[in-house]
């Protein structure tokens, strides 16, 4: 039995799809290279789906790092008010 499974999207939704994927991928990929985070990882894994890897890249990469600065921030205004 052959499946041929043809898509009702238009052509234009595709180069849109495909637009938004390639500019996710690369800048989640300019980011981890950035901050030297598994920047391949982040990069291929933006161009498959969306907004899964955007959301998870700031949940587990951005945020920590973001909180981790801050702390050191914190750390270096408590030894300069000693």
């Amino acid at each position: 039995m052959e499946m041929k499974e043809h898509s009702n999207l238009p052509l234009w939704a595709w180069v849109v799809l495909a637009v938004l994927l390639m500019t996710q991928g690369t800048l989640l990929f300019r980011a981890a290279r950035d901050l030297g985070r598994w920047r391949w990882f982040w990069g291929l894994w933006g161009m498959t789906t969306f907004p899964l890897p955007t959301i998870l890249y700031l949940l587990f990469v951005v945020f920590p790092e973001h909180r981790r600065k801050q702390k050191d921030i914190t750390e270096q205004d408590k030894k300069i008010r000693k």
